[in-house]
């Protein structure tokens, strides 16, 4: 079966990093506030197998409080970076939303969800996360670099329905992070224990790195964004 893109917003845009053999598993990574998905897709070709997509989808372009209200790319509004902020819990779950119908649109192409992984780097790792545990669709795993668990309150009643409370998820994060430190990322790990099974958490923290993905990250990711 061969699904539309355009009937889902985010992948008539999104730089998508095809196979090069029958694709069997994808991997759909998110980037950070005001980046695109360019960047991230070179990262994916650099470790790409043959039998697996890479979808790295833009987001829209926002007035971002936290940035004097300036439009750009962003999956939600921050108002700050805070584990105590205001945030935009309309924007996170439509946001959540579209990279559910991401999801269900590979499974509609003949794509098994336990094949599919869904990571992201700082609000597009946070989003990964937000949106793994509120999806029905069980996941093959999940990545996190530098990022938080948006609405971190409302869990773990928020992912009652959730097919991920077996899905192994992954947290990388600079120990020198200026911007998420490090300590949010160690909250948001212990969360994330009380969510899923708490063996299933993995948290690596890298000295020396600040807000941003390191070369000793990419054979974690190489061996993390692999679906057998």
């Amino acid at each position: 079966m061969c699904g539309n893109n355009m009937s889902v917003p985010l992948l008539s845009e999104a730089v998508t990093v095809p196979g090069t053999e029958k694709e069997t598993a994808v991997v759909i990574f998110l980037h950070g506030l005001g980046d695109t998905g360019h960047g991230w897709a070179d990262t994916m070709t650099s470790i790409r197998l043959p039998y697996i997509k890479y979808i790295c989808p833009h987001a829209p372009r926002i007035p971002v409080t936290l940035n004097m209200k300036m439009t750009m790319p962003s999956w939600f509004d921050l108002t700050g970076l805070s584990p105590e902020s205001p945030e935009d819990e309309a924007g996170i779950k439509r946001a959540a939303e579209n990279i559910k119908a991401i999801i269900d649109h590979e499974v509609k192409n003949g794509i098994p969800s336990s094949r599919i992984i869904l990571g992201g780097f700082s609000q597009g790792g946070a989003l990964s996360l937000y949106t793994s545990l509120t999806s029905q669709q069980h996941l093959a795993g999940v990545v996190g670099l530098s990022c938080w668990l948006p609405l971190h309150k409302t869990f773990p009643q928020a992912a009652s329905g959730s097919g991920n409370k077996d899905t192994p998820i992954l947290q990388c994060h600079g120990e020198m992070d200026p911007m998420i430190p490090v300590q949010f990322g160690a909250m948001t790990a212990e969360k994330l224990k009380t969510i899923i099974s708490p063996q299933n958490v993995t948290f690596r923290t890298y000295p020396g790195l600040m807000h941003s993905s390191c070369p000793q990250q990419t054979p974690v990711l190489y061996t993390t964004l692999h679906v057998n």
